[in-house]
């Protein structure tokens, strides 16, 4: 964990005050935060995260900024979990009905392109229909396929996703995330108490969480083998 860097948080000047609590030192200026508070909060929402999976629940990560966005895009797609990288559309979980419009739109673009559907079109309609699905590709890659609302909601960074924060407590989604000690812990569910703006960190953090949403998937496995196993006959 300390080799990772968990622990490092921002200046000592960037501390939120709600955050204070835990802190255990600084050192040149940064902020310290506790080992054991750090890994308590992150064995709490793994033992969250991995109820949730094992229910069949989806959980949507977010993750924009530079150090999180690649590790999280690369997480979310190993587990089959939507994910946002690029930038948290205003109304994706309080007006979802019309952003699962927008994606249903998307994905009837991409098809008709791949059927050479706009081959009759001109070479101008096709650049326009081209430039259309790229434009949507950015929001909607990585969750086209989420068709409900998620049970949960996995940020990197919550102070750069206060949006999604604000629309998941109004609909009174769970929050899981990484916050650092300029965050205010107040506003998460489950705070994981580690450095956001480093990347081994980051890593380090995924790892553990990776190691909950498998134990998760793996009853969801279990229940699916027990329900499809043949009843036993009866002599």
């Amino acid at each position: 964990m300390i080799q990772s860097g968990v622990i490092f948080g921002h200046k000592k000047s960037k501390t939120h005050p709600k955050m204070k609590r835990f802190i255990s030192g600084t050192k040149n200026e940064i902020e310290l935060l506790n080992p054991a508070t750090s890994w308590e909060s992150l064995d709490t929402a793994m033992t969250f995260l991995e109820e949730v999976v094992s229910k069949g629940g989806v959980v949507l990560f977010a993750a924009t900024t530079p150090p999180a966005k690649k590790i999280i895009e690369t997480f979310a797609k190993e587990f089959s979990f939507p994910y946002v990288v690029t930038r948290w559309l205003g109304g994706t979980l309080t007006n979802f009905s019309v952003i699962k419009t927008r994606i249903l739109h998307y994905e009837n673009l991409k098809e008709k392109k791949e059927k050479g559907a706009f081959d009759k079109y001109t070479k101008k309609e096709q650049h326009d229909f081209a430039e259309e699905i790229g434009k949507l590709s950015r929001f909607f890659v990585g969750f086209s396929f989420l068709k409900k609302l998620p049970e949960a909601v996995f940020l990197v960074d919550p102070e750069a996703h206060d949006t999604a924060v604000r629309e998941a407590k109004k609909l009174s989604i769970p929050v899981v995330a990484i916050i650092d000690t300029n965050d205010d812990p107040s506003k998460i569910d489950y705070p994981i108490f580690a450095s956001d703006h480093s990347v081994k960190s980051i890593e380090w953090v995924m790892a553990k969480v990776g190691d909950a949403i498998r134990r998760g998937k793996t009853v969801v496995r279990e229940k699916a083998a027990v329900a499809a196993a043949p009843a036993p006959s009866e002599e």
